[in-house]
């Protein structure tokens, strides 16, 4: 085995080609671009020629980086399967679940119990990356993602409609509203960062609506856990989804502004790895999942 590289320079390979970008690679390995970049060089030193195509941009596989991809892909999801079926004989039936921070903390978390109570002898891990789209890799049986759809790398089940509407702390919607105070200048609370460019922001939201620009004030933060947080202690509206908030808006700890609900067309999906879908665990949950998304 001397001649095999590092698995780690094997994982970043496959993340780059699964991916097609250096820079969503590094956000989905939780590593630095730089990082990515030695790896691919250090992997290219070691199997003896160039696997990445860098005069263009992004940079493409060359046909050595292609064959590699796929021996790579077959490999570790071979290796994935194989731990699931150790895992299997010892008697413990589990699956793992990747979705985003707000989708774990908000919709999947709070009605986890539900499917223990039901399948007691299954475990259900939960992986929480940094990008917004979590991705069908080594490991993962199911992403649940938020998008049309369209995606090619495993089995794609659509759960429910994902309807966007500015929402915001019951107090100051009310005083908003009594002022006459409309979006366009009202406290608005922002989710920007290089990993939640998959989700519509409030820009969207007002070339969607046709409302023009935004003369307000405004707070920033990288995730949706702490845009919500802000938007409980009343500090501005934030845009509000399904998998989010429905349930604050449900509790009245926060109230939808009046006729703002919009589709952009987009729902949450749960996509199957290949692996995944021949787990009997894995089909339990997504028959769960269903269930609990009408």
């Amino acid at each position: 085995m001397d001649h095999l590289p590092p698995l780690r320079l094997l994982t970043t390979f496959e993340a780059v080609a699964r991916l097609g970008a250096m820079r969503d690679a590094a956000a989905e390995l939780n590593v630095t671009g730089p990082a990515v970049t030695q790896a691919l060089k250090a992997l290219e030193d070691h199997v003896g020629t160039t696997l990445l195509d860098r005069s263009t941009r992004p940079a493409r596989l060359t046909e050595s980086g292609q064959q590699l991809a796929r021996a790579t892909r077959d490999g570790l999801d071979m290796i994935a399967r194989t731990i699931e079926e150790i895992r299997a004989g010892a008697g413990e039936q589990s699956l793992t679940v990747s979705c985003t921070l707000g989708m774990a903390t908000y919709w999947l978390m709070p009605r986890l119990s539900d499917f223990y109570a039901r399948h007691p002898e299954i475990l259900v891990n939960v992986q929480a990356p940094p990008t917004d789209l979590p991705a069908i890799s080594a490991g993962i049986d199911l992403a649940l993602r938020y998008g049309t759809g369209a995606w090619t790398d495993g089995e794609t089940t659509k759960l429910f409609d994902e309807i966007v509407c500015p929402v915001g702390q019951p107090a100051l919607v009310e005083r908003l509203l009594a002022e006459s105070i409309g979006l366009n200048n009202a406290p608005l609370i922002h989710v920007r960062s290089p990993k939640t460019h998959h989700w519509a922001g409030w820009p969207d939201y007002f070339k969607h609506r046709g409302l023009g620009r935004h003369s307000g004030s405004g707070q920033f933060f990288d995730n949706y856990v702490q845009a919500v947080q802000a938007a409980l202690n009343g500090r501005g509206l934030v845009l509000g989804w399904r998998s989010i908030t429905e349930a604050f808006v449900a509790e009245g700890a926060l109230v939808s502004w009046p006729d703002g609900a919009v589709d952009l067309g987009t729902g949450y999906h749960a996509t199957l790895s290949p692996a995944g879908a021949r787990k009997s665990a894995t089909q339990l949950f997504l028959t769960w999942l269903e269930q609990h998304s009408q």
